[in-house]
């Protein structure tokens, strides 16, 4: 059988047709796709796109649908063999793989250092670089907001009290907390890019913010925190080090406090991610699942609440995609038509798994084990 109808027969599966009329079937330009898919899985799906090789008018709904039918549990003994014969059973599994949105890295610059400006162009005013909570907006900028307000009346944050972030990006976070409920911020990052601007822009307000250029495992407060959050950075962190990271939350929290942490969470536990995502956007990114959390934070937490607002990630990243669309003429010089088709695939795949429910994004609310539960963890 020809890879082109062994493709074919893998993506009826899912309803995604090979040039199909519909905004999720897929318009082949070059046949050659077939054989990189076919050697390469998910990685030469997502170079053949960013060569040109095919198009998707709806990226989101096709790997949404890809992702949902389950294909690798639903493909044909004859099928499998012969996948097996072309591509060797290692390819299968991650021909189209739902860890693509995996953002654990140990080399932060290499996806926050490609320029602000890109960021500022996706991004809501506050640069917030998460996932928006869309529960009472229709737009991106209160969406976020609403999120920002969320996790603030969830760990009752009041005047005066001092808060770390541990991977605060541009600092949207700190900037709303010390605007609105007059928290003192410290934050920590390894981007260089993120630390200056979100130094400037809070040293412009005249906000009591701090940024620290300083891995977690290596920064050692004076004194403890009223408060700690880390909002879209334990997918940064990796299976190895789960423990410390929550060795090093605890450290740094006082007795009485809180700890808000939000990544996105994975149904299955995970040591590795997908070969595309690695590659071109996270570097060594792991989503970690929730036997994975519980299993780290046991000896230091008690979870005391958990909220889980996974779908409100597949409008937060279509809104960015739309943004980024919309700002690509003046940004084209600067990055190429190789990174345009990068980008938008990074978002649109991203979009569909949430999509599909096979990622998540989890809010926990945790207090150090034998503290008093307080009532502010709740789930609003």
């Amino acid at each position: 059988m020809k890879n082109d109808q062994i493709f074919q027969n893998i993506l009826d599966i899912a309803d995604v047709k090979i040039n199909g009329d519909r905004p999720w079937d897929i318009q082949i330009h070059n046949e050659a796709v077939f054989d990189r898919v076919l050697k390469d899985g998910s990685l030469g799906f997502g170079e053949s796109y960013m060569d040109g090789l095919w198009d998707c008018d709806a990226i989101d709904e096709m790997i949404s649908r890809v992702l949902h039918a389950g294909i690798e549990d639903k493909l044909a003994t004859t099928t499998k063999i012969q996948l097996g014969l072309k591509a060797g059973a290692s390819k299968l599994k991650h021909l189209f793989n739902p860890q693509s949105v995996e953002r654990v890295t140990k080399d932060v610059p290499f996806h926050y250092d490609l320029g602000n400006d890109l960021f500022e162009a996706m991004l809501d005013p506050r640069m917030t670089y998460t996932c928006a909570y869309w529960k009472d907006s229709d737009d991106l900028k209160s969406a976020q907001e609403a999120k920002l307000d969320l996790v603030c009346r969830k760990m009752g944050l009041q005047p005066g009290m001092r808060l770390l972030d541990i991977g605060c990006g541009w600092g949207s976070f700190m900037m709303f907390a010390a605007e609105k409920y007059g928290v003192i911020c410290d934050g920590l990052t390894l981007s260089k890019e993120q630390a200056a601007l979100g130094q400037a822009r809070a040293d412009e307000k005249g906000l009591p913010v701090n940024f620290i250029l300083q891995d977690y495992r290596l920064y050692h407060p004076e004194q403890p925190y009223d408060r700690v959050v880390s909002i879209g950075m334990m997918e940064h962190v990796g299976p190895e080090n789960y423990e410390d990271y929550f060795k090093a939350a605890y450290s740094f929290l006082a007795d009485d406090g809180i700890f808000l942490l939000h990544t996105i969470g994975s149904p299955k536990s995970k040591s590795a991610t997908d070969p595309w995502i690695d590659k071109y956007i996270f570097p060594n990114g792991v989503i970690p699942s929730m036997a994975q959390i519980g299993a780290s934070a046991e000896d230091y937490f008690n979870i005391e609440d958990v909220q889980n607002i996974g779908p409100d990630y597949d409008k937060t990243l279509v809104a960015w995609n739309e943004n980024f669309e919309a700002a690509w003429p003046k940004l084209a010089d600067k990055y190429g038509e190789r990174f345009y088709r990068m980008w938008r695939y990074y978002l649109l795949s991203c979009a569909g798994a949430f999509r599909c429910r096979d990622l998540n994004v989890w809010q926990f609310g945790l207090t150090k084990k034998g503290a008093e539960l307080p009532v502010s963890v709740r789930a609003a």
